[in-house]
């Protein structure tokens, strides 16, 4: 089962696997509800698997990851802490939930398009330095990577946009973005919707003005 984003990344990853011989069903998890995040997202993914002839699931996780991660990211931010919510998001979601529901239906390995690879199961850094994303799965255990694939991790990110081309999706993925997934705006409007703010003394750690 892989976990398909929408993306290049992980759509290139699916198609990948079936290029390899593997029987692909394509995931996409639902994280945040349709007033934040549009279905439009939704709809490329199948689109997507439908272009790469693979089934195509929904798994919602949408309570999951307001708790284990939005809650976490508020938490922290009123504490006066920068909170990193894609280090949740894998160990909790991606890599927890997400790896146990699909055992539990039958499939052998999860995929996802991370930039990182797995060798004798051990977490190693992508082959594409700059785009390497092992920092952010370094607490997966071996009994996961032992269930987890990594399809691009040795591939470069203009190799991975050359195979979308070559596999004929390039067009139905959606543009790349570096913002927090669940973020559309600026932080402080997020802030203020969901937080109760009130002005207050700045302090530094030692609790002084």
């Amino acid at each position: 089962i892989c976990a398909i984003s929408g993306g290049v990344d992980s759509s290139v990853a699916a198609a990948l696997l079936k290029k390899q011989g593997f029987d692909v069903i394509g995931v996409f998890m639902k994280l945040w509800p349709e007033k934040y995040f549009s279905l439009n997202v939704q709809k490329r993914v199948k689109k997507i698997t439908k272009k790469l002839s693979i089934p195509f699931l929904v798994f919602d996780f949408s309570k999951e990851f307001k708790k284990k991660v939005v809650d976490y990211f508020l938490a922290e931010y009123q504490r006066g802490r920068t909170p990193n919510p894609c280090v949740g998001c894998n160990q909790d979601l991606k890599f927890g939930i997400f790896l146990k529901k699909a055992l539990a239906l039958g499939a052998d390995y999860i995929a996802t398009g991370h930039y990182a690879r797995i060798k004798n199961v051990k977490l190693l850094v992508a082959k594409d330095k700059e785009k390497d994303q092992s920092y952010f799965l370094y607490n997966l255990t071996q009994k996961q990577l032992k269930k987890i694939l990594f399809p691009i991790g040795n591939h470069t990110k203009s190799k991975v946009k050359k195979l979308a081309k070559d596999f004929k999706i390039a067009d139905l993925v959606r543009p790349e973005s570096r913002d927090i997934c669940f973020l559309k705006g600026k932080h402080q409007d997020f802030f203020k919707k969901h937080l109760r703010l009130k002005p207050g003394p700045i302090l530094n750690t030692s609790g002084k003005r």
